[in-house]
């Protein structure tokens, strides 16, 4: 995997801890990830049928 560096608003960064914190996610990668690929598969996959 490549790194980059994203800016996020306070709020979200809050929101990713908070689902770590309760146990859904192990960290903010992960959240982060999961949360592209739902985007990418609505936005691509879904939207080409």
């Amino acid at each position: 995997m490549r790194i980059i560096t994203v800016k996020l608003p306070e709020q979200f960064l809050e929101a990713i801890d908070e689902l770590i914190n309760t146990g859904r996610y192990t960290s903010r990668s992960e959240v982060i990830r999961a949360a592209l690929n739902e985007f990418i598969r609505k936005e691509l996959w879904i939207n080409d049928k």
